[in-house]
């Protein structure tokens, strides 16, 4: 039973000043009831914030009064009521319920507890995501990663690159790696994309700058706190750059962020306890052969020519709590498409990194068609899956560079989370496919 009213609806972090002694309707979920003689306290949050109800039975109808002792923790309300000022430090206003919009209880015992008063272990949480997403932590978290998002769509669109939606279902296993997923579409044998590299290169033929924000699928059976097989990336591409403008690109943005969440996001950041400091200096850029040249140093067993681990890495994030790009790879390392310094023979690649997580990986792209097919050939890999690809080769395609970001394990970073599965709404891995 509830009584009806038109919901003119105010968010919590609306409420001002001017709204004292006015009437207004808010709505949200109740966090706490306390009962202190004829007067009911509730706690109520919505998305932005949390506010004091206060019911007085000399305020409010008999029907309505009787509602407010059947509300549980957790019930989503609406409610009208009068805004007062208070003396509390933590919250300026309280409101003086006047009635009950609408109740939506809950029906059946929670699994656990969202305040976080009884912790949950991650799987239970992730079992019932959307119920953990109102406890604080995660309010904090997805309110961030909002922010970041939109901080990142600004900054490059600011920069003159056009926002582009490239093809997820793809004909070829044509990004060169075996780690795709496939699956039947229409009675033939098609993949789910890992990257939209081959299309953002042939496109900043046209548009110039590009980039690209979205969900990607790797097959990977790499249970860690780092890896998911569904996964979002920042894509970016553009022409007429190299490695070294690409890495600047990419130090910008991040130092972009850091200071749009500290204007725009602060009391989100201060409710996980983060310290997120603007870098005073450009990102340091460390050669692969000074990388492996320290790690032997620091006892790892390695030679010029490995692939650099993530518990060689490891070693080297004990020793900085900064970002830095580690540059010059073997080209035998990097992917096909990433150009070669003919005077070094080395790749025009970079791997940004912070600590020992590898954040971003990009360099300078192979723009001359049978250069292209040369590197094709000599990893053993068939030029015809690339046969539409190579064509936009010959239609004039400018010298480019780009990178890819892993939007999940920045914000990792920048929430201070050390499992992945934290900071994505319904993480996907080996073993999760719901909810």
């Amino acid at each position: 039973m509830f009584i009806e009213v038109k919901i003119d609806r105010k968010y919590i972090k609306q409420i001002e000043q001017s709204d004292i002694e006015k009437e207004i309707t808010i709505a949200g979920w109740v966090e706490e009831i306390r009962q202190l003689g004829p007067i009911t306290f509730l706690i109520l949050k919505d998305s932005t914030g949390e506010i004091q109800l206060v019911a007085k039975k000399q305020n409010v109808s008999e029907q309505t009064y009787d509602l407010i002792h059947k509300i549980k923790k957790q019930d989503s309300i609406v409610v009208v009521g009068i805004i007062q000022s208070t003396k509390s430090k933590t919250n300026k206003f309280e409101l003086i319920i006047k009635n009950i919009g609408s109740r939506f209880p809950i029906s059946s015992t929670l699994p656990f507890d969202p305040n976080e008063k009884i912790k949950s272990g991650l799987d239970n949480r992730l079992n019932s995501r959307a119920l953990d997403i109102k406890s604080a932590k995660n309010q904090a978290i997805f309110h961030i990663r909002h922010e970041t998002l939109k901080i990142i769509r600004n900054f490059l669109i600011e920069n003159n690159f056009v926002e582009v939606n490239t093809p997820k279902i793809i004909a070829e296993a044509a990004e060169g790696g075996s780690n795709l997923f496939e699956i039947d579409y229409f009675k033939r044998k098609a993949f789910l994309a890992q990257s939209p590299q081959l299309y953002k290169e042939q496109i900043i033929m046209s548009l110039d700058r590009v980039f690209e924000i979205a969900t990607y699928f790797r097959a990977e059976r790499s249970h860690t706190t780092k890896h998911l097989n569904e996964f979002t990336s920042v894509d970016i591409e553009a022409a007429y750059i190299d490695q070294e403008e690409a890495m600047n690109i990419c130090e910008d943005m991040i130092v972009h962020i850091i200071k749009g969440l500290k204007e725009n996001c602060n009391e989100y950041i201060e409710k996980l306890g983060v310290s997120l400091d603007i870098p005073k200096d450009r990102f340091e850029r460390i050669s692969y052969q000074k990388i492996i040249s320290m790690l032997k140093d620091s006892g790892v067993d390695i030679k010029e020519g490995d692939d650099i681990t993530d518990k060689s890495l490891s070693v080297l994030g004990e020793k900085s709590d900064d970002f830095y790009f580690i540059t010059n790879w073997p080209k035998e390392i990097k992917p096909f498409y990433i150009a070669e310094n003919k005077k070094t023979g080395e790749s025009e690649s970079f791997d940004l990194q912070f600590k020992n997580l590898e954040l971003a990986s990009g360099g300078t792209r192979i723009h001359e068609k049978n250069e292209l097919e040369e590197r094709i050939k000599s990893l053993n890999m068939s030029t015809e899956n690339f046969k539409s690809h190579l064509e936009t080769f010959s239609w004039g395609m400018p010298p480019h560079a780009g990178l890819g970001l892993g939007f999940d394990r920045l914000m990792m970073i920048l929430t201070n989370q050390t499992n992945i599965r934290d900071v994505v709404l319904y993480p996907r891995d080996e073993y999760r496919l719901s909810p």
